[in-house]
């Protein structure tokens, strides 16, 4: 039975701007490159993406009993780092799911989260 993880990358605060187009092009090479060892490991990449510079995320604070829902643009210049994208794999077992995250690329680290299964609740 396969299992699902999240693999945060968390970096810098980053700027798309700064990057070139061969920036991009030889970011894109190294996550083909991580997604063929995914599948290479019997994993599937089922999801992820780059995400916004935190000037463009909004933090939320939810509502309470005695409080509305407070709304803070970004940015956010107290954070050193953040989460700058990730992936949803599926993949055969934990130990498998370990090895591949260790190769993704990040300019930071990197988080394995194993999904939480709601589906049979």
């Amino acid at each position: 039975m396969s299992e699902q993880y999240v693999v945060f990358i968390v970096e810098p605060e980053w700027d798309p701007t700064d990057y070139s187009p061969e920036d991009f092009k030889a970011t894109g090479d190294q996550h083909r490159a991580f997604a063929e060892a995914v599948a290479e490991a019997g994993g599937k990449v089922l999801g992820g993406e780059a995400l916004q510079p935190s000037r463009a995320a909004v933090r939320i604070s939810p509502a309470t009993a005695t409080s509305e829902a407070v709304f803070t643009d970004g940015p956010f210049p107290e954070l050193k780092e953040l989460v700058t994208g990730y992936y949803l794999l599926e993949m055969p077992d934990e130990a498998s799911a370990r090895r591949v995250a260790a190769l993704c690329p990040s300019a930071g680290r990197l988080e394995l989260w194993p999904v939480f299964d709601t589906a049979n609740m």
